[in-house]
């Protein structure tokens, strides 16, 4: 059973990008190298990592600390599993600060870990992505944007496009000069000539995006 290696060779991915897609390249070369991400080479467990992602959909990073820091103080851990998750009710998770559609989704996702429907560290070495996102997206709460940024972030898989993400599409409509952001299936096959190092190209259109949106912004003159 081949394993899937976690994190890839950025200068790789730079030249065949660079030779690939010569707009790209010129931001690429604009920009400067981007380094590999230091948690490619770190251990972590899934279940934990998927808890915290709900607890920290759609609030700001302090307030989504703050709840997360309470529920850790109230489960007496700061692992989140379907045992430790177990050691408070619903009620004790709304008293934290947890919404009920994220109580409801972290129980479901401790029931599905009861069950071992979730891959660990090691299976998922042996499973291509969409095995992964196929796995994954059933949690409640969980979806296929959640489950991406797994991949590129902590497995370090080396092809993977978020093709919804408004970010990498906004960064594909400035390389391109376009007057509007591309669709996520004219994404999709945009970035067939970037593969098999997608997630690079990846990190180079959130900058580029970044960059857009600075350089858009309006700037305050002093008053003569």
């Amino acid at each position: 059973m081949p394993r899937y290696k976690r994190g890839f060779d950025t200068q790789a991915a730079t030249e065949h990008l660079a030779r690939r897609d010569r707009k790209l390249g010129a931001w690429m070369k604009r920009i400067g190298p981007i380094a590999p991400d230091p948690r490619w080479r770190k251990t972590f467990d899934p279940v934990d990592a998927l808890a915290r992602a709900i607890l920290f959909q759609q609030l700001s990073g302090k307030a989504a600390a703050t709840i997360v820091g309470r529920v850790e103080a109230a489960i007496g851990s700061d692992r989140f599993h379907c045992d430790t998750l177990g050691q408070i009710d619903d009620a004790g998770l709304r008293s934290c600060g947890v919404s009920g559609n994220k109580t409801r989704a972290l129980r479901d996702l401790a029931l599905r870990e009861s069950r071992g429907e979730i891959p660990d560290l090691r299976r998922m070495s042996t499973m291509p992505e969409e095995d992964i996102v196929a796995a994954l997206v059933p949690i409640r709460g969980i979806g296929r944007w959640t489950v991406e940024m797994m991949l590129m972030f902590r497995l370090g898989r080396a092809d993977v496009l978020p093709v919804d993400d408004l970010g990498i599409r906004k960064g594909a409509q400035v390389v391109d000069r376009h007057e509007v952001m591309p669709t996520p299936k004219e994404l999709q096959e945009r970035g067939e000539c970037w593969s098999p190092y997608r997630t690079y190209a990846s990190l180079y259109l959130w900058r580029i995006a970044d960059s857009a949106t600075k350089a858009a912004a309006p700037t305050n003159r002093s008053q003569d």
